[in-house]
């Protein structure tokens, strides 16, 4: 039997997305993986610190942001960052139906979070005339929470990708691995956000 048969629940080992050696491959290349993601977002994050006081004018952390709206959009993806742990719960008890629905439920909120940060930028251009090269702490802050959105739309795209081309195969030894993964990496962009939310609003608010 391939390993990309569809397994019934009594077939499927409690933990299929360690269950083969490719699935185990794939953990190890993840973690080389992330360390490179994190290495990068320290070093943006190191810039943003280092630029966060070259401003212009009014457009200060502390003028600028309005912690109500970052605030919904913490809340949101943090939530989404639970169903994503709702999801794996069910695929390791082999329900596949349960599994896609949690997705689903996670997109749907990570794609609300996209909407909020887009609202968030257009404010800041139209209202304040806050724009990309308005000053080296604007670049700093579209570059680091930008590059975090991008994450967030990648990791979408990598969830509704999964979600689509196994519909129909249902849940197996195959891409049990890849979505335990893509959930993986939805909880180190959720993280990372967290710390935006303390280094960028939090400490920008307070000074």
């Amino acid at each position: 039997m391939s390993h990309e048969d569809v397994l019934n629940p009594k077939q499927m080992p409690h933990d299929p997305e360690k269950a083969t050696l490719e699935g185990e491959n794939k953990f190890l290349a993840f973690w080389f993986f992330l360390g490179g993601e994190t290495v990068l977002f320290a070093s943006l994050f190191g810039t943003y610190i280092a630029l966060n006081s070259s401003t212009v004018g009014e457009n200060t952390p502390e003028h600028l942001f309005g912690l109500e709206l970052v605030f919904i959009m913490t809340m949101m993806l943090l939530t989404s960052s639970l169903t994503s742990v709702y999801a794996m719960y069910h695929m390791k008890n082999h329900d596949f139906r349960k599994m896609q629905t949690w997705l689903a439920i996670t997109v749907l909120l990570g794609l609300a979070f996209l909407g909020f940060e887009i609202y968030e930028f257009f404010h800041y251009v139209h209202e304040y005339e806050f724009t990309f090269g308005s000053s080296a702490f604007a670049s700093a802050f579209y570059t680091l929470v930008g590059f975090h959105g991008a994450h967030v739309l990648f990791g979408l795209s990598w969830i509704v990708t999964l979600m689509l081309r196994n519909q129909k195969r249902g849940l197996n030894l195959y891409n049990a691995p890849k979505f335990y993964v893509a959930s993986l990496y939805w909880h180190f962009i959720d993280v990372v956000w967290v710390f935006i939310f303390t280094v960028v609003y939090l400490m920008g608010k307070v000074g």
